[in-house]
């Protein structure tokens, strides 16, 4: 049982009662149940969830999955999910997608081909985000 827990990915969860304001940087998963403000940058995986609201610059994370509400750009190489009854208000950049029925969504969806050579965490966010407009000029 122990090797299991080693091989698994660590998972974070910010709970209902939390407010965050700031920068977020993560490595492996993040569950946002509550209320998040500023911006996220990850090489992991997000999932912000039904009762949970972002207010973001951007979040950029491997893959997104959005049951609450975000209102921010969204940048996943990987994919995004928006699932029922969520709502995002902003731009959209992934390697795929999936919008199911039911979600409120004003944006605009670009779609990339390949990832980011750029390590996340050794780059300022001006720096990561000029990477993204190279790769989606491409």
């Amino acid at each position: 049982m122990a090797k299991q827990q080693q091989n698994s990915k660590a998972l974070t969860v910010l709970g209902p009662e939390t407010h965050f304001s700031g920068v977020l940087q993560f490595k492996d998963s993040l569950i946002i149940t509550g209320t998040f403000e500023g911006s996220i940058e990850s090489s992991g995986d997000l999932e912000i969830e039904k009762n949970a609201t972002c207010s973001v610059d951007t979040i950029y994370a491997q893959s997104i999955v959005v049951l609450g509400q975000v209102t921010g750009n969204l940048y996943a190489p990987e994919k995004i999910e928006m699932k029922q009854g969520c709502k995002v208000i902003g731009n959209v950049n992934t390697g795929k997608i999936r919008i199911e029925d039911k979600v409120e969504f004003q944006g605009r969806v670009t779609m990339i081909d390949k990832q980011s050579d750029a390590n996340l965490f050794a780059l300022s966010p001006a720096q990561y985000k000029e990477s993204l407009t190279l790769i989606q000029n491409t």
